[in-house]
C-alpha cells in the first residue's frame, strides 16, 4: 500500500492490444458511435480519481504510477474499484473521445447562467444557477494516433477495459476481477478463507440460505448458514465484516473446523477505508508536550512596533506563558493577622484529578487522645456610647 491510499497494483498499467482500422471515422458511423456510448454503464477496474485520465490507444495511462496515486489524493476519490460507472456525455473531437464517468469532474457550463434578471444590476440575479454539489465523477480522454479512427462501439469499449469494463456482469463479479489472482482463484472456486471480507463471502457463495446473530462471551458475531442437509453445510461466522470461523458439516463426519487466520498479510497492504488522508493545507497538531514558552506572548503591536516602557527596568513586561512542570501536589500556607491556617494538600491521580483533604488544628490532651479543640467563644460587638 503506498501512502496515499492507493493499492500498488493499481500503479502499474498494461497496455492493450487491439486492431484499429486505418480508415477516418465517417459522419454515419459517427453518430453511431455517439448512440452506442452514451448512457452505457460499466465497472471501474481501478480507483478513479475526480480529474481527467489520458488513455492512448493501445497505449500508456497518464498520470500512472506515484502521478496516479497524487491524483487520487490531491483531487479525491470518484470511485473504488469493482463499483458501477455510467457514462454521462460523449464527445468525439479531432484525435480523442471525451467520456465523462458520473457526471464528470466539472460543471457543465450553462449559457443562462450568464443572463441576469433584475431592476437594477444590484439585484441582479442569472436566470440559472450551478449545482451547489461539487462535481465528483471522472473523465476518460481517449487518444488517438492519426485522428479518429472509423472503430465502433465495442472497439472503444475494448481499448477502455484496462480502466472501464462495460462487460455484462454482476456487481459482484466485478469487484471479483479486481482483486489479486490468486484470491480471485479461490473466490471462483466457492471457497471461503478466514479473514475475508462479507463482500468476498457474496462473491463466492452468495446470499445465504440463513443468518444468525448470537454472542459467545463478550464477543458479538454473525453466523451465516449455507446448504442443507444432506448437502454439506457451511457455517460462516463474522465479527464485523471479516470472517473469524468456518465450519464446514457434512453428514457421517466430524465437522471441519478452520479459524486461524488464512489471508496472510492481506489486509496490511490494503489502504483502511476508515483512514483519513492529510491533505494540502492541512494544520498538523502541535505535540501534547509543547512548552507555550517556546512562542511569543500574546501582544497588540505591531511587527517591529517598540514602545519607550520596553527600555524603562521599573516598568513590568509581559513574558512567555509559563506551564507547571510535573504533576505532584504541592501545599502551600499563608498566614494572616498572626494566625496560621495550613492549606490543602493536593494528591494527584492517573487520571490527572487532584484530590485534598483540608487538615484543621487539632489538640492533644496528656491521655494521648485526639479530640477536635473547643471553638473560641464568639462575642457581638456593641456600639460604643458617645
Amino acid at each position: 500500500m503506498t501512502p496515499e491510499g492507493v493499492e500498488a497494483r493499481y500503479l502499474d498499467f498494461e497496455p492493450t492490444s487491439i486492431p484499429l482500422p486505418t480508415a477516418p471515422l465517417t459522419t454515419h458511423n459517427r453518430q453511431d458511435l455517439l448512440r452506442f456510448l452514451q448512457a452505457e454503464q460499466g465497472f471501474s477496474m481501478r480507483p478513479l480519481p475526480i480529474t481527467t485520465l489520458t488513455l492512448h490507444a493501445n497505449g500508456a495511462l497518464h498520470p500512472s504510477g506515484s502521478d496516479y496515486a497524487d491524483a487520487v489524493r490531491n483531487h479525491g476519490l470518484s470511485v473504488k474499484a469493482g463499483e458501477r460507472v455510467n457514462i454521462t456525455d460523449v464527445r468525439v473531437e479531432k484525435d480523442r473521445i471525451i467520456l465523462d464517468l458520473n457526471g464528470g469532474p466539472e460543471h457543465k457550463h450553462k449559457f443562462l447562467r450568464h443572463v441576469s434578471v433584475g431592476a437594477s444590476p444590484e439585484v441582479d440575479t442569472p436566470v440559472v444557477h450551478d449545482d451547489p454539489e461539487k462535481p465528483s465523477g471522472s473523465r476518460v480522454v481517449l487518444e488517438f494516433e492519426h485522428g479518429v479512427p472509423d472503430v465502433t462501439g465495442l472497439q472503444v469499449e475494448a481499448l477502455l477495459k484496462p480502466v472501464v469494463d462495460f462487460a455484462v456482469k454482476s456487481p459482484q463479479q466485478a469487484y471479483t476481477d479486481t482483486l489479486p489472482s490468486a484470491l480471485r482463484k479461490t473466490i471462483l472456486e466457492h471457497h471461503v478463507l478466514v479473514g475475508m471480507s462479507d463482500r468476498m463471502v457474496l462473491s463466492a457463495l452468495g446470499t445465504p440460505h440463513d443468518k444468525v446473530r448470537e454472542t459467545e462471551g463478550q464477543t458479538p458475531f454473525e453466523e451465516w448458514i449455507y446448504g442443507e442437509p444432506p448437502e454439506p453445510v457451511q457455517f460462516v461466522r463474522f465479527n464485523g465484516n471479516r470472517v473469524i470461523r468456518v465450519e464446514i458439516a457434512k453428514v457421517g463426519e466430524p465437522p471441519v473446523i478452520h479459524s486461524e487466520n488464512e489471508m496472510g498479510d492481506y489486509w496490511d497492504t490494503q489502504p483502511n477505508e476508515n483512514a483519513r488522508i492529510v491533505r494540502l493545507g492541512d494544520a498538523q497538531p502541535a505535540p501534547a508536550n509543547t512548552e507555550a514558552a517556546a512562542h511569543a506572548p500574546p501582544t497588540l503591536r505591531m511587527p517591529g512596533e517598540k514602545l519607550p516602557s520596553d527600555d524603562d527596568k521599573n516598568t513590568p513586561q509581559t513574558g512567555p506563558v509559563q506551564f507547571p512542570k510535573g504533576s505532584g501536589g504541592s501545599s502551600t500556607s499563608s498566614s494572616t493577622n498572626g494566625s496560621s491556617t495550613s492549606g490543602a494538600a493536593g494528591t494527584a491521580t492517573s487520571s490527572g484529578q487532584a484530590q485534598g483533604s483540608a487538615q484543621s488544628s487539632t489538640s492533644t490532651p496528656a491521655s494521648g487522645s485526639t479530640q477536635p479543640a473547643a471553638p473560641a467563644p464568639i462575642h457581638p460587638t456593641m456600639p460604643s456610647p458617645e
